[in-house]
C-alpha cells in the first residue's frame, strides 16, 4: 500500500510491503533512532494552519489542529491526539514517557502532564520531523479527511456506534446549535443554551462517504422523536444534522426525503453548522471506557 498525502502525489517508500515513506537522514534519526530536533527549528513549531497532522514515515492521522497550542517549549505542542493514534509507553530511561505513531511506531516526542497549559493539563510534545501536515480543503472529493456532525439523543450511543464504522478516523462527543460559548454539560441539560448533545466525526472520504455516515446516523436512532430520544427528554435530545457545505445539505434533505416516502414521519432538524464545543473528558469514549452497551440507541435498517 503506497502512502498518499494531501497533495495527492504518491510517496515512494522503501518498504513496498509496509508502504511507509523514504526517510531522509535527519528523518531516520529522529523517527527511527528516537532523536530530537534542536528547539525553535522545526516547521511547526510556531505554525497555526488549520488541517491534520500526519505521521511522517505511515501517513496516519495523529493530531488535530485545533488541539495545538503555543506552550514556548520550542516544539510544536497538542493536548490532545486523535483516537487511538498515539501509543504511550515509558522511555528508555523511565523518566520520561515517550509518544510513537501507534500504526507504524514512529517516534514523535514525549508526553507530560501537571504543566497547567490548558485545561487538559496535558502537553503533546512532538518533533516536527516526524510530522506532515494536511490542510483543511473545501473541497470533499479532494480532502484527506472530512467531518460531519451529527445529533441523535445522548452522545454517548452516538459516539459508540460512529466510532465503529469503516472510515471513521475519530469522533468527538461535544456541544453544538446553542448560543452559549464553552457550554458544560450541567448548564446544557438545563436547556437554557440551546445546545444539543453531537458529535464530531472525522472520516476519510475514500474509504466511507457523507451519504453512507449520515444514512447510518438516521438508523442508530428514532429520527420521528421531538425533543427526546428514548428515556432522555429535553432539546438537547433532538435529532440534528448541522451541515458544513452545501453537499451535505443536499445530502441530509435527499435521506429525509427517502425516509418519508417510507411512511416515517422525520422531524431531524437540518441546520448550518455553527461551533463545535468539545465535552468534557469523561464524556469522552464512555461506552469504552465503561464497559457498558448504549441503553437508547440500537441499530435499525431504515433504507
Amino acid at each position: 500500500m503506497m502512502m498518499v498525502f494531501a497533495c495527492g502525489q504518491q510517496v515512494k517508500n522503501t518498504n513496498q510491503t509496509m508502504g511507509y515513506r523514504a526517510l531522509t537522514p535527519e528523518e531516520e534519526n529522529v523517527i527511527l533512532r528516537k532523536g530530537t530536533e534542536k528547539p525553535f527549528t522545526g516547521e511547526y513549531e510556531n505554525f497555526h494552519g488549520k488541517g491534520t497532522y500526519h505521521c511522517k514515515r505511515c501517513g496516519a492521522a495523529l493530531y488535530r489542529s485545533d488541539d495545538k497550542f503555543d506552550s514556548g517549549c520550542g516544539w510544536p505542542s497538542f493536548d490532545d491526539e486523535i483516537r487511538g493514534a498515539v501509543k504511550h509507553q515509558p522511555d528508555a530511561d523511565e523518566k520520561r514517557t515517550e509518544i510513537i505513531c501507534a500504526y507504524c511506531g514512529a517516534h514523535l516526542g514525549h508526553v507530560f502532564t501537571g504543566e497547567g497549559f490548558t485545561k487538559k493539563d496535558v502537553r503533546h510534545c512532538v518533533n516536527s520531523i516526524s510530522l506532515v501536515f494536511v490542510p483543511e480543503t473545501a473541497n470533499p472529493e479532494t480532502a484527506t479527511t472530512a467531518k460531519a456532525i451529527f445529533a441523535g439523543g445522548c452522545f454517548w450511543g452516538m459516539d459508540y456506534y460512529f466510532a465503529k464504522a469503516k472510515g471513521v478516523v475519530s469522533v468527538e462527543a461535544g456541544y453544538t446549535g446553542g448560543h452559549k460559548n464553552n457550554p458544560t454539560y450541567k448548564e446544557v441539560c438545563t436547556g437554557a443554551t440551546g445546545h444539543a448533545e453531537a458529535i464530531q466525526v472525522i472520516f476519510n472520504p475514500s474509504e466511507t462517504s457523507y451519504e453512507e455516515l449520515a444514512r447510518l446516523f438516521f438508523e442508530i436512532h428514532d429520527p420521528t422523536q421531538i425533543g427526546r430520544q428514548g428515556p432522555d427528554v429535553g432539546n438537547q435530545y433532538r435529532s440534528a444534522i448541522f451541515y458544513l457545505n452545501e453537499q451535505q445539505k443536499q445530502i441530509a434533505g435527499k435521506l429525509i426525503m427517502l425516509l418519508k416516502e417510507k411512511g416515517f414521519n422525520v422531524v431531524t432538524e437540518v441546520t448550518k453548522a455553527t461551533t463545535f464545543w468539545k465535552a468534557e473528558d469523561y464524556h469522552q469514549d464512555y461506552y469504552d471506557k465503561n464497559g457498558h452497551l448504549p441503553y437508547c440507541h440500537g441499530y435499525v435498517k431504515r433504507f
